[in-house]
């Protein structure tokens, strides 16, 4: 019989195996890497080996289940930009910290064996997290220039917003304000509004990139989820907190957008109005009569301007506060951001009034004696 080799060899042979093992695999993984560099500093793909493609073909059905499988079950659409010229290396790095990918690295080396680093083309792009990487790469190879790019104004209701989309040849006005008016969108943040009210105040001020085959409730939809994105969860805790519904809150806020001039006087201005509702008084608000009035055919206006106090007391609307104690229904306008906030964290005062001072500020009051003398100071 032959010596045979001590059996502690066996473990060290296994390791050494292992060791170059693992390096192979750590080499392998830079060189797949420097395939997907080779072409960053370059505008036009450079070909692949047939070696190089059966080594990065190999990676991926490796990662198959991940290039399959999307960043999140997240379905809200986000704005992405590719600028022209911009490289596929910082295209999905910017994918990844979009929340729109999971792995940067792993989108190159796609792109680059499907031989399209070269074709992502600039654009702005509506993707969602519920992608997957195959489905955003192709998303991105179809730029998409012919989307309209509009700006929605803080305070504007419903109807202009509308008019602005059929101007922009979008949309038409009654398809707009139908599907504001009576269509049905699943968001939680809308579950307390009241049956019968529209969407007004939940359409959040914005630029948006429109596509032009999109349909009204597309469009609204969109408005909807940039709402719920910016609205943030602190902020539905403290909202909660305070004791006010999601729809309460916006309807005073909508109040503070059509009322304040200067930033810094939307938290008093809310305040003065939260104030008024605690106490049961009337909110007497220019902006909830000019609301109720409508359109003014002989001035082209949504919202009357002036108005006079009789005005103001005669326009029989349960909108108008200068008539109806409480909230209106529903927000007047659709509020920003800045409005919102106000609402949430009112400045701490006792002011129950204010009279516009005509450079666009205001003058506070906690007594009515105190209000009489600043119209006298500042009235006309």
């Amino acid at each position: 019989m032959g010596l045979k080799r001590p059996l502690t060899l066996y473990p060290v042979a296994l390791l050494v195996i292992l060791i170059l093992l693992g390096g192979a695999i750590f080499l392998g993984w830079r060189y797949l890497l420097s395939i997907g560099e080779a072409s960053e500093s370059n505008t036009i793909s450079i070909e692949m080996s047939s070696l190089e493609r059966s080594l990065l073909g190999f990676y991926l059905g490796f990662r198959q289940r991940e290039i399959e499988s999307p960043a999140s079950d997240d379905s809200t659409p986000i704005l992405f930009t590719v600028t022209p010229g911009e490289t596929a290396a910082t295209i999905a790095t910017r994918l990844e910290r979009a929340g729109l990918i999971k792995d940067a690295g792993l989108f190159r080396l796609l792109v680059r064996y499907r031989g399209v680093d070269s074709q992502l083309e600039a654009g702005d792009y509506q993707l969602r997290p519920n992608m997957s990487l195959e489905e955003i790469m192709s998303a991105l190879q179809a730029g998409r220039p012919s989307e309209v790019m509009i700006t929605i104004p803080e305070g504007w209701r419903i109807e202009e917003i509308a008019e602005m989309l059929e101007e922009r040849e979008l949309i038409k006005t009654e398809e707009f304000l139908r599907e504001a008016r009576e269509g049905e969108f699943e968001y939680d943040f809308l579950s307390d509004r009241p049956k019968g009210v529209s969407l007004e105040g939940y359409l959040f001020p914005d630029t948006y990139a429109i596509p032009p085959d999109f349909e009204a409730a597309q469009i609204i939809d969109m408005m909807l989820a940039n709402f719920g994105r910016r609205f943030t969860l602190e902020m539905r805790q403290e909202v909660a907190r305070r004791g006010m519904s999601i729809h309460e809150v916006l309807t005073v806020a909508s109040l503070v957008e059509r009322e304040a001039r200067i930033p810094e006087e939307r938290p008093i201005i809310a305040s003065v109005y939260l104030n008024r509702l605690e106490a049961g008084w009337l909110l007497e608000s220019d902006a909830t009569a000019q609301y109720a009035l409508g359109y003014q055919e002989e001035t082209g206006q949504w919202w009357k301007s002036p108005i006079s106090l009789e005005e103001m007391t005669q326009i029989d609307s349960s909108y108008n506060t200068y008539l109806y104690p409480g909230l209106p229904p529903g927000p007047i306008c659709n509020p920003g951001l800045a409005s919102i906030q106000a609402v949430i964290d009112p400045a701490e005062t006792n002011y129950l009034y204010f009279y516009h001072k005509g450079d666009g500020s205001h003058a506070f009051a906690e007594t009515y004696e105190e209000h009489l003398e600043n119209q006298r100071l500042y009235g006309e």
